[in-house]
């Protein structure tokens, strides 16, 4: 679903084929230890850095572990929503925060229909 997909880009209204390329574990490259997930977006490389942090706190809450595909979907869950709300001005490289990512995941499992104990209970943003 989020591997391989199309996104309307929202101030041009152009379409944006998305497809995932590469995962890459990044320890300490950038001073933040991540998951890198590589798209191509309309043909250029678009890298989301998803924390390490999440993988525990996701554990955490679910006694459930982030697998790679989980991952992807997640990104390019992120990817699409950034493309369709305007986020993406053409940087090649965005930073989740631990929320964020968990957030996204969120999003991806209901969409798939995952056991209630698999999505996890976040706590609501502050206003």
């Amino acid at each position: 679903m989020y591997d391989d997909f199309t996104a309307i880009d929202r101030w041009t209204k152009q379409p944006i084929h998305c497809i995932y390329q590469a995962l890459i574990v990044a320890v300490a490259t950038r001073h933040a230890d991540a998951i890198d997930v590589k798209f191509l977006a309309g043909g250029r490389p678009v890298w989301i850095a998803l924390p390490h942090s999440a993988w525990a706190k996701y554990n955490k809450l679910t006694g459930r572990v982030i697998t790679d595909p989980l991952a992807v979907q997640t990104a390019g869950h992120y990817l699409k929503t950034a493309i369709e709300t305007g986020l993406d001005n053409g940087r090649e490289m965005y930073t989740l925060t631990e929320d964020e990512t968990l957030q996204h995941l969120s999003a991806v499992m209901k969409e798939f229909n995952a056991p209630a104990d698999a999505i996890p209970r976040l706590e609501p943003a502050p206003a």
